[in-house]
């Protein structure tokens, strides 16, 4: 802070009153967490806090999804600014910037109950710019705001094998990162509140266009006599090889385990998707940074939410295309 004495206090009270926070937090480490959203993302990273040994205290606006954390013993709640009133770490998984906005910010939301050194997670995927506004929020209230999103989809949600990419303040990262590993073999820290959502967004705009590219492939293949398991061993072997074609094939009855395998039903909806490019698209315009790979990335996602295939896997653009050359 800029002044020199904060509520009657002396200079650098504040500041030592941080890093006694931060020392708290890390210590206290069995208290209890709040977790707000418990989607297909959200569920399994509150299990494994659950997991290892952390009391829960949760909240989802749909209540049937709270009702399995009940019988694993977890505290359920009726809004946001109830979980914040009974635990001063939380983290949230929410679909877009609205939702997130409205749970710190609603007239429920944490911000009306948060404890001064709370330290507040945000997993969701939004814009950026929405994070840095929700930082300042928070910091006016006394607590801390970390923007954290994660990488993997709900098969390393389910295995705690997860990326996060986190901003913030360097110094809370440690006290970040004992939650983040609950959840997540890799925790990064990207620089200040917003570079945890730029990293994502780069992310997922480049998970796009190979998903793409690997369905086109693969289709291409299938047309010209290949067997597509012989195509993707063959494209694994290569220099074509990437996630979309080894760990996430969008091609039925190439691989088991994966969305293609079970029509397209679980994983990464194709509206989270065309979501995340949005964002995407927003920074590039932006920061007046040409990516026209990533554009026709976004009009492709937005044209399969328009046919109908809103509410199952990225990985259906397989399925679009192929539905596509009939036409």
């Amino acid at each position: 802070m800029a002044a020199a004495v904060v509520r009657g206090r002396p200079a650098g009270w504040w500041r030592w009153h941080r890093r006694v926070m931060v020392c708290s937090r890390t210590m206290a480490s069995k208290t209890p967490v709040g977790f707000i959203g418990l989607g297909n993302m959200g569920n399994p990273m509150a299990k494994n806090l659950v997991k290892h040994g952390y009391p829960v205290i949760a909240y989802d606006v749909f209540p049937e999804a709270c009702k399995e954390f009940q019988d694993l013993g977890a505290q359920v709640t009726e809004s946001p600014a109830d979980v914040a009133e009974r635990a001063d770490r939380i983290i949230t998984m929410l679909p877009s910037s609205p939702n997130v906005r409205e749970v710190y910010t609603g007239a429920n939301g944490i911000l009306k109950k948060v404890k001064k050194g709370s330290l507040l997670i945000d997993s969701s995927t939004i814009d950026p710019a929405v994070s840095k506004e929700l930082a300042k929020a928070v910091e006016k209230m006394g607590a801390v705001f970390m923007d954290a999103p994660v990488s993997g989809g709900v098969g390393a949600a389910r295995a705690g094998n997860l990326t996060f990419m986190v901003g913030g303040v360097e110094q809370e990262f440690n006290a970040a990162k004992e939650l983040l590993t609950c959840m997540g073999s890799n925790v990064i820290y990207c620089g200040e509140v917003g570079t945890g959502q730029a990293a994502k967004i780069c992310n997922n705009m480049l998970l796009a266009i190979s998903m793409i590219g690997t369905a086109e492939t693969m289709n291409l293949g299938i047309r010209l006599g290949l067997d597509p398991k012989l195509l993707a061993k063959i494209l694994n072997m290569s220099s074509g090889r990437c996630w979309s074609s080894d760990t996430y094939n969008p091609v039925p009855g190439v691989m088991e385990g994966v969305p293609s395998a079970n029509n397209y039903q679980g994983g990464f909806g194709t509206t989270l998707m065309a979501k995340d490019l949005g964002l995407a698209q927003l920074s590039a315009t932006n920061s007046m940074t040409p990516v026209p790979l990533g554009s026709q990335a976004h009009q492709i996602y937005r044209m399969m939410c328009a046919k109908g295939y809103a509410l199952k896997d990225f990985s259906a653009v397989f399925q679009f295309l192929r539905e596509e050359e009939t036409l």
